[in-house]
């Protein structure tokens, strides 16, 4: 498929992994921070407002419910699906530590997903790290796709997304690229070998992640432009169940 064929629904589709988010204005986003703040707010049933929930663009699928609750005696974020998309995005700006540490568990899988198909690309829970690679690293094919997906958005989004997974058909160590674009790359942490139902803690040097899955075309880690968590269910139609808490910088 040449860039001129690109239909309106591949844009969008695209757009939505790249991160058409309000916080990736072509401006400063407003929403940026210099600490990551907590998932939740004290006392609060709801994300903490500077993350930003966002879905597929033109509300093509509905949104996944993200909600904090109290489970054994910790506050926590629940994540759920029901043949819906969502995703909560931190901005962020300044310096990148240089670990990312979470919690996540998960209760209800998704059966049918399969993250190396367009038809099965789907996640019970992510963790995304989004970042501002050079134009001048990217493929030019690529680099095309996502000029076009920005000019579409009117939105600066960002040039390559760095997603962990927790899934249920591969082993833990399974990477690649997603099958929708080239500029958002996976790499499952827990994969069909975990059990539900039980915390898993996760601490990932950001850096070296980058170089696994973009090294080819960058030798420096980029700037990181935000932070994000989801979990979608819209292609296979289906429903789960996860938890993600602490998630945090580290030195």
């Amino acid at each position: 498929m040449t860039f001129q064929k690109k239909s309106p629904a591949f844009i969008a589709v695209c757009c939505s992994l790249l991160g058409c988010h309000s916080s990736f204005s072509q401006t400063a986003p407003a929403a940026a921070s210099a600490a990551l703040m907590p998932l939740v707010a004290a006392d609060s049933p709801t994300p903490n407002p500077v993350w930003k929930r966002s879905g597929l663009p033109d509300n093509k699928a509905p949104l996944s419910s993200f909600e904090a609750i109290s489970l054994n005696g910790d506050t926590v974020l629940a994540l759920r699906t029901q043949a819906s998309y969502g995703v909560l995005t931190h901005a962020w700006q300044g310096p990148t530590p240089q670990s990312l540490s979470w919690r996540w568990r998960l209760e209800q899988p998704l059966a049918a997903a399969d993250i190396k198909t367009k038809a099965g690309d789907d996640a019970a829970l992510k963790v995304c790290v989004m970042l501002d690679q050079p134009l001048a690293d990217i493929p030019f094919l690529q680099r095309s796709v996502l000029a076009l997906a920005r000019s579409v958005s009117g939105q600066n989004l960002p040039s390559a997304t760095l997603c962990y997974l927790w899934d249920s058909r591969y082993p833990a160590g399974t990477r690649g690229p997603n099958p929708y674009s080239a500029r958002v790359r996976y790499i499952v942490l827990n994969g069909l070998e975990s059990a539900v139902g039980q915390w898993v803690s996760q601490r990932r040097h950001v850096a070296e992640d980058f170089a696994l899955l973009f090294g080819q075309e960058s030798v420096a880690l980029p700037p990181v432009i935000a932070v994000a968590v989801g979990a979608d269910s819209d292609n296979t139609q289906g429903s789960s169940l996860g938890y993600v808490a602490q998630l945090r910088w580290l030195p």
